[in-house]
C-alpha cells in the first residue's frame, strides 16, 4: 500500500486527452519518468505518435494514439483547451464510462490586464465534465503546474497538487498518482464544487509568474498528510480498479 510520503512505480495505464499540447506532453513525460505507461491522445493518431516519440526521458513508455483510444486507459487526464472541452467529452462519454477522469483544464480569458477566470455555466470545467460524464468518476487536479516545469529538466517539482472530487476512492487514486512524481505532494482539496476556486487560482499564479519572471507553483504550510481523515491506502502497483460503470 502507498503510505503518505512514499513513492512507488505506477502500475496503472494513464491516458491524456489533448496530449499533444504543452500541458499534456508535460504530464505524460513526468508520469512516464515515474514508471507509468501513458497513452498520448490526439484527434490524429499519426501526429500523436510523432509527438510521443519526441518527448524526452520517457524510455518508450509514451505511445501516441487517438483520443478515443486514450479514453480507454485506467485513469484519463483532460488537457484540452477549454474551448474544445465540452465537445470532446460529449463525444467520448461512452468510452469514459467507469473511468477515473482527471480534469486539468483552467477556463481562463486574457486581456490587457492579464489572465482572469471565465464564467462556466456548471461552475467549473471539472463540474462541466461531471455533468457530461455521469458514469465517470471526475476529479480536478494538476491545475497549478505550468507546462514548462513538467517539460524541462529532471529536478523534483516541489509543489502541491490540490485534488478535488466527490468520489473518495477516485480522489485517493489521483493523490497517489501526484505523489508518485518526485517533489509533488497530492492533497485532498475537498469536494468537486470547489474546483471553480482551484481553477480560478491559476490566474493569480500566472500574474505572479509574469511579475517575478518565474514558474511558481504552490505549497501549503503546516499540512500533516498522516492526519487526513479518508482512505489513503491506494496501491498503484497492484491496483484493483473495480466495476464503476
Amino acid at each position: 500500500m502507498t503510505e503518505p510520503g512514499e513513492r512507488a512505480q505506477i502500475g496503472l495505464v494513464l491516458g491524456v486527452l489533448g496530449g499533444t499540447g504543452a500541458q499534456g506532453r508535460g504530464l505524460a513525460r513526468r508520469f512516464a519518468m515515474a514508471g507509468a505507461t501513458v497513452l498520448l491522445g490526439s484527434r490524429d493518431a499519426s501526429r500523436a505518435a510523432v509527438v510521443a516519440a519526441g518527448i524526452a526521458d520517457t524510455q518508450g513508455r509514451v505511445r501516441g494514439v487517438t483520443n478515443a483510444e486514450a479514453a480507454g486507459a485506467d485513469v484519463v487526464f483532460i488537457a484540452v483547451p477549454y474551448e474544445g472541452h465540452a465537445a470532446l467529452l460529449t463525444e467520448l462519454s461512452e468510452a469514459l464510462a467507469g473511468r477515473i477522469v482527471v480534469d486539468c483544464v483552467n477556463p481562463l480569458g486574457f486581456d490587457k490586464r492579464g489572465a482572469f477566470a471565465l464564467d462556466v455555466p456548471e461552475g467549473s470545467a471539472a463540474e462541466q465534465a461531471a455533468a457530461l460524464l455521469p458514469r465517470s468518476r471526475v476529479c480536478a487536479a494538476f491545475n497549478h503546474i505550468g507546462a514548462q516545469r513538467l517539460l524541462v529538466g529532471h529536478d523534483d517539482i516541489v509543489t502541491d497538487v490540490l485534488v478535488v472530487g466527490d468520489d473518495l476512492v477516485a480522489k485517493d487514486t489521483v493523490i497517489a498518482l501526484a505523489c508518485a512524481i518526485p517533489g509533488l505532494r497530492g492533497l485532498d482539496g475537498g469536494s468537486l464544487r470547489l474546483a471553480r476556486h482551484v481553477e480560478a487560482l491559476t490566474a493569480v499564479l500566472i500574474a505572479v509568474n509574469k511579475r517575478y519572471k518565474t514558474h511558481a507553483g504552490m505549497r501549503l504550510t503546516d499540512v500533516d498528510e498522516t492526519r487526513r481523515t479518508v482512505d489513503n491506502s491506494v496501491d498503484l502497483i497492484h491496483p484493483s480498479m473495480g466495476d464503476w460503470s
